[in-house]
């Protein structure tokens, strides 16, 4: 199994769970400290050589991305931002895909769903991996599962870096924020890592081409 961007957040509960469930787990990411594997995928032989020899590799988590809002100047974001959470998480699934992968889970966003100003970057990347994973769940069938768990205010670092650069203190956008939050609270990493790890199981062998809200229900479909 290979959860990517597994030294933080999301990556790392889901990577400890999996361990948990008595699979064997390769984290890799970009700080070398917090990963078995050291990599950066928006480089694409960087990334086919992290995968390289892990085969038969039964599961991916493709979870790496960068957050953040970006403005329109010379010092916009958009290009690293699509560059990270698109052709990174693409390049991840292809060299998974050479391996034999069976099962593939794609970390999307809440703000693929709903309006946020200033987050195009952030926004367009992460509803373009769920085309990704419609796509590719067609084309890889029946051999392989395509899915994607979205999420909506995790408990994570990236979460209260958003919340504080929003105006007021950090507990009235705390506030401000789960007010549009019908169970009123963060959803714990923990959590995200049960869906994904559902996702990854026997259970789901039926389900493909899926983006799962994980929300609190601050989106309903």
């Amino acid at each position: 199994m290979v959860v990517t961007g597994a030294g933080t957040g999301i990556g790392r509960a889901v990577a400890e769970r999996l361990r948990a469930d008595g699979y064997r787990v390769t984290g890799m990411g970009r700080d070398a400290s917090r990963v078995d594997v050291s990599v950066d995928i928006r480089d694409r032989d960087a990334v086919d050589a992290a995968f390289a020899g892990l085969a038969p590799l039964y599961g991916l988590v493709a979870n790496a991305g960068i957050g953040g809002p970006n403005v329109a100047g010379p010092d916009d974001r958009f290009e690293d931002l699509v560059r990270t959470n698109v052709l990174g998480t693409y390049w991840c699934c292809r060299a998974a895909e050479r391996l034999g992968v069976r099962r593939i889970v794609v970390t999307s966003s809440i703000l693929a769903r709903i309006a946020v100003p200033h987050y195009t970057g952030y926004s367009a990347s992460k509803a373009a991996l769920l085309g990704l994973v419609r796509s590719l769940a067609a084309e890889l069938a029946p051999d392989t599962t395509v899915n994607a768990v979205v999420p909506g205010w995790v408990d994570t670092d990236m979460s209260w870096e958003g919340l504080d650069a929003m105006p007021g203190t950090r507990d009235e956008a705390h506030s401000e924020a789960m007010r549009a939050v019908p169970l009123g609270r963060m959803t714990r990493p923990e959590e995200i890592a049960a869906t994904v790890a559902w996702l990854l199981s026997g259970d789901a062998a039926a389900v493909t081409g899926q983006g799962i809200d994980h929300n609190g229900g601050a989106w309903m479909s």
